[in-house]
C-alpha cells in the first residue's frame, strides 16, 4: 500500500490523503477496486482525525481503496464549499482512476456527524453523486447556516447507509428518522441500525479509538461489517471475474428507471399499453393460484386485495410465489427491458 497527500485547496487547507492498494500479481483477479471517501466530523469547525484514518484502515481491509478528505470548516466552511470539495476530491480520483487502480462508477463515502451531514447532502445534490452514502449519527438539520438535508432528498438520491445510537445526545434518533422518512417517501434503498446506547463521536467503536469513558454497547462496532455487507449488495463483491453484479438496486422498485423490467410493480407495469402481452399471462396466473384476485386485471377492474398486491409487490416477488423458475424470470425480464419506462 501507499499513501499520497493531495492539497485541493490551499486558501482553504483543503486536502485528500489517498491510502491506494496493489492489484494484479497475487491479487489477479483484481484491476480495480471500489472506493470508500471518508468525511470526518467535527461540527464543521475541525476534521477529527478519529474518524479519518481509523476508518480508512476498516475499508481498506475490505479490499477499498481508500481517501480521507479534509474539506473545508471554519471561516471557510461557508456552504456550498464542503460539497464543493467533495466534487472537486472526486474529480481528482476520477480522472487518476488507471493510476490508483479505482473503479470510477464504485465509489461510495461514508461521512460522520458534520461529516455525515455533508454525506447526506452529497448523496441528493452532489455533482459526483456516490454509488451509496454511509451516515454515522448523521447531523441533518442541526447545523445553523446549514442546508437541511432532508429537504434535498429525491427519486435521485444514491442509496444510504444510516447508523447511531439511542443515547446519543446531540444527534438524536428523531433526526436520523426525518432523513430515512425522506428515503422512503421517495422509493431510495437504505438500511439503517440505531444501536441501544453509546455516546456521540464513537467513529468505528474500537477500543483503541473510542474514548474511554465512554459507555457504548458492545454492538456498536457492528456498523463496520453491517455496512460493508450491504455495500456488497448494493455495488456487487469481488470474485475471479472482477465484480458481482448488485443484489439489490438504487431504489425499492424499478419504476423509476430508464426501462422497464421484473423490478417494477406488477400494478406499474399493467398500467402500461404496451407490456399487454406480456403481462396478461402472468395476472391470468395470479386468478388461478392467489385466493381473493379473481378481480385482478387491467386498470378499471377494482379489488381491494388485488390493488394492494399490485402496488406493493415487484413483478420478480409476484413470480417467485408463483414458483417461475428463474430462466423464466430472466426471460421476462429481458422482454420488459427492451422497453422504455415513459
Amino acid at each position: 500500500m501507499r499513501i499520497e497527500k493531495i492539497t485541493l485547496n490551499e486558501t482553504r487547507q483543503v486536502r485528500l490523503v489517498a491510502y491506494i492498494q496493489d492489484v494484479g500479481g497475487e491479487f489477479s483477479h483484481l484491476s480495480k477496486r471500489p472506493a470508500m471517501v471518508v468525511l470526518p466530523g467535527g461540527g464543521y469547525a475541525m476534521c477529527s482525525e478519529r474518524e479519518a484514518e481509523p476508518v480508512a484502515l476498516a475499508y481498506l481491509k475490505a479490499g477499498y481503496q481508500a481517501f480521507v478528505l479534509y474539506y473545508s470548516v471554519k471561516e471557510h466552511a461557508a456552504w456550498p464549499n464542503p460539497l464543493t470539495d467533495y466534487d472537486q476530491a472526486v474529480d481528482l480520483i476520477k480522472s487518476k482512476a488507471d493510476q490508483w487502480h479505482v473503479n470510477d462508477d464504485k465509489i461510495a463515502c461514508v461521512g460522520f456527524s458534520a461529516g455525515g451531514h455533508l454525506a447526506a447532502c452529497v448523496a441528493s445534490s452532489a455533482r459526483n453523486k456516490p454509488v451509496a452514502a454511509l451516515l454515522g449519527y448523521p447531523a441533518i438539520d442541526l447545523l445553523t447556516n446549514f442546508p437541511d438535508a432532508s429537504q434535498s432528498v429525491d427519486d435521485a438520491t444514491a442509496p444510504c447507509f444510516v447508523f447511531g445510537t439511542r443515547t446519543d445526545r446531540l444527534v438524536t434518533p428523531d433526526n436520523m428518522l426525518t432523513f430515512l422518512s425522506a428515503l422512503t417517501k421517495h422509493g431510495i434503498s437504505y438500511e439503517s441500525h440505531i444501536y441501544s446506547y453509546g455516546p456521540h463521536g464513537f467513529s468505528t467503536a474500537e477500543s483503541w479509538v473510542q474514548l474511554p469513558e465512554s459507555g457504548i454497547s458492545s454492538r456498536v462496532s457492528g456498523w463496520v461489517a453491517d455496512s460493508i455487507g450491504w455495500l456488497k449488495e448494493i455495488i456487487g463483491d469481488f470474485s475471479a471475474d472482477g465484480m458481482t453484479a448488485p443484489q439489490i438496486g438504487r431504489r425499492v422498485d424499478g419504476n423509476a428507471d430508464e426501462t422497464l423490467s421484473v423490478n417494477c410493480t406488477l400494478g406499474y407495469l399493467m398500467s402500461k399499453d404496451n407490456v399487454r402481452d406480456i403481462i396478461n399471462p402472468i395476472v391470468e396466473s395470479i386468478r388461478d393460484h392467489v385466493p381473493g384476485t379473481q378481480k385482478l386485471g387491467l386498470p378499471g377492474e377494482e379489488d381491494d386485495l388485488a390493488s394492494q398486491i399490485a402496488k406493493a409487490f415487484s413483478l420478480r416477488e409476484v413470480l417467485a410465489v408463483l414458483k417461475i423458475s428463474q430462466e423464466q424470470i430472466d426471460r421476462i425480464d429481458s422482454q420488459l427491458k427492451l422497453i422504455a419506462n415513459n
